[in-house]
């Protein structure tokens, strides 16, 4: 198995098609297909399924790809760092969910730096994304919130995956909703008060277990519930169907629009933000700068 045959598999599932992945590649069709079949002998499984207008990525060929696609993407870090750079640029890359406060602290950064020539990242991603991206190197900091209940199974998690997670602060828990909602006016509000009203949650994708969910009060029976992968979609809905999010003060500015508003919650169930880092890693500057951004929003 070669990077080149990584590089390959990759260009036909994507393309969909041997012929246009061979022109994008630069190389012969029968030279292509020859690669490939090389590498399903050697691995024993069947890739890719030939149709009358291209090739479909069979179910075992899916899962191979998603690793292949790791180990170009490391495998071209290497390069770019080590063989084509002419100058080495600095780098650093950070994966969370989304907070504000991470965000902020990143500009904050990048701002403190005021490099001529840099290659940065920022990846606001799903939960066990986060973790995934600090195992695989892809980022050198990962920004995670704990609830009270999902917080030892996390521990396990990280220990697991080598990983370390440092507490930043913790807030308490809001409702946020439209600022004409009809419960909008007061002081402090109940999950019951809002329970024929639809309730805004992160999609989590495969990791459906309430344990991934980044709300607070992931356990509580919502009687309406629309999952979302987008924060601009999220407000959007809550907007046209009266809906509502749950989280913490750390995410107000990250729901805020005009028109939203945010009330505390009666039920009580604390979030705590915090970074995590590979264990006996050696942080590079920008990722210290990184953290101690993020500490001053606390």
């Amino acid at each position: 198995m070669t990077i080149l045959q990584l590089k390959y598999v990759i260009a036909i599932d994507e393309e969909c098609s041997m012929r246009k992945a061979a022109d994008r590649l630069y190389v012969s069709q029968p030279g292509l297909s020859s690669a490939v079949r090389d590498l399903e002998n050697e691995l024993g499984i069947q890739i890719f399924q030939r149709v009358h207008n291209g090739v479909v990525t069979t179910v075992a060929g899916g899962a191979f790809i998603a690793y292949a696609r790791s180990a170009v993407e490391q495998f071209e870090k290497i390069e770019d760092k080590y063989i084509n750079a002419k100058v080495d640029k600095p780098t650093f890359s950070v994966s969370m969910q989304h907070y504000t406060v991470a965000v902020n602290a990143f500009i904050d950064t990048v701002k403190e730096y005021d490099l001529e020539e840099y290659q940065f990242s920022i990846r606001e991603t799903q939960t066990s994304e986060v973790i995934d991206d600090l195992k695989s190197l892809r980022s050198e900091v990962g920004v995670i919130a704990l609830s009270e209940f999902n917080r030892n199974m996390f521990k396990k998690i990280f220990a697991d995956a080598s990983l370390e997670f440092h507490e930043l602060f913790t807030r308490e828990t809001y409702v946020y909703l439209r600022k004409d909602h009809p419960l909008a006016d007061r002081e402090e509000i109940s999950l019951e008060d809002l329970q024929d009203y639809p309730c805004m949650v992160f999609d989590q994708g495969d990791n459906t277990s309430f344990y991934y969910r980044e709300e607070a009060l992931a356990t509580y029976d919502y009687k309406k519930v629309i999952s979302t992968n987008e924060r601009a979609t999220s407000v959007e809905l809550m907007l046209g169907l009266n809906g509502y999010a749950v989280g913490a003060a750390m995410l107000g500015e990250s729901l805020s629009t005009s028109e939203i508003h945010n009330i505390k919650l009666k039920e009580e169930e604390t979030l705590t933000l915090g970074y995590i880092i590979r264990k006996g890693s050696d942080l590079s500057d920008m990722a210290q700068t990184f953290i101690e951004k993020l500490k001053q929003y606390n």
